[in-house]
Parts: structure tokens; sequence; C-alpha cells
């Protein structure tokens, strides 16, 4: 069972998202919050699995939500669900440590996937908006110093990465070992100059890596 924090501060958006939420199965709604300050409050009290937030709320905004909650945690596991697709607010999200990425008006299939993809370790970015971060690539390239070339084996993790697979499915994939898998993990966050997965896939949505 996959414990959820619902957090918009639209009651009936909250409510629809509640009740399809709860018609799965392996999901468990624990708490609603409708701003940013009570999105925290109720993370430090309840550590749910997964935090699905919306962006623009009032006194606390979602950015700030999970910037907090993951200096609390690390590991939180958060996915944004808004209407707001600007390349600035997309990359804030994921900067402040936001493992999935959906636009309101999503598929609920779509919802359903991005919270056990997250749940499981994995991001997922929806394709609309990772082709918003493409539309960065000339400005950044320009800016950005060169990095270090990604091996053949690393590109072919990164990619598996962008898929939203976890370290046991990518091992699968290419017949290697888990272990081999994190240390690929690790030489890529390190040649990318990110700190963790979603960060690392959006670095290489940005440099034309890799294609979603």
């Amino acid at each position: 069972m996959i414990d959820i924090l619902v957090v918009d501060d639209h009651p009936i958006v909250r409510e629809g998202l509640v009740a399809i939420l709860e018609a799965q199965q392996d999901f468990n709604v624990i708490a609603e919050g409708n701003d940013g300050a009570e999105a925290i409050a109720l993370y430090d009290r309840l550590k749910p699995d997964v935090v699905l937030i919306d962006l623009q709320m009032p006194n606390v905004d979602g950015v700030q939500a999970i910037q907090q909650i993951r200096e609390g945690d690390p590991e939180a596991k958060i996915v944004v669900l808004t209407a707001y697709d600007t390349d600035e607010r997309i990359l804030q999200a994921v900067q402040a440590g936001a493992r999935g990425y959906l636009l309101k008006g999503a598929p609920r299939d779509e919802i359903f996937r991005a919270i056990r993809v997250v749940h499981m370790g994995g991001s997922l970015l929806e394709p609309a908006v990772a082709g918003k971060l493409l539309s960065h690539v000339g400005g950044i390239m320009r800016g950005e110093s060169r990095e270090e070339e990604l091996t053949s084996r690393e590109l072919d993790v990164l990619k598996l990465m962008a898929r939203g697979l976890r370290n046991k499915e990518i091992a699968a994939e290419l017949f290697i070992t888990e272990r081999t898998v994190k240390f690929h993990a690790n030489s890529i966050y390190q040649k990318l100059d990110v700190s963790g997965r979603t960060e690392a896939v959006s670095r290489a949505i940005q440099r034309g890596l890799v294609q979603v």
C-alpha cells in the first residue's frame, strides 16, 4: 500500500484527486493539505510514501514546500501535479527535488503511473514537460562549461533512468548487476554535476542526450 499526501489549494480539485486515487487498491490517501505550509507539517508528522503537490498555492508555494520537505528528508518522494508549464517553474521544481512532474489534465493512468514509479525510486517527467526543458538546450549549452563525456554504457543506463526504471530493472535490462548500475549512476551524477537521478534526467534532456 502506498500512503499518499495530496496538497492542492482548490478543494474541488483536491477532492477529485483523492477520489480517483483511493479507487486504486494499492493507494491510501492519508492526509490532504491546502498549501505548502500544511504540506510541510503533514509530511513531518505522517511521513507519507509519496506527496502529490500543486505549485501555485497561498502562503508557502509548492517549490518552497518541496525544498523544505527535502531538507528534512532527502529521500522524500514528491510528484508535482500543476497547471504551470513554464520552463522556469519546471526547472525550479526539479531542482528543488521533485521526482515527477505532470500537468493537470494528464490522464489518470499517467498520474497513477507517476506515483508508482516515484514510489519505487524512479522519476517521471511528462513528455510535454520534457519538451519544455528541451527548449532551454541552446541557452544552457552556451552558458555551461564543457562536461566530461559519458560512456556508451552510462548512456544506456541514463536512457533507462529517463524511462523511469529502477536500478534492479535497469540491471535486468542490461544484463549487469545492480551494484554495477549504482556505479554507473554515481559516475553519471559526477560527470553531469548533479545530485541525483531526477536532476540527471533533466540535465540529459537539456543536453539532448536522451529523448522522451
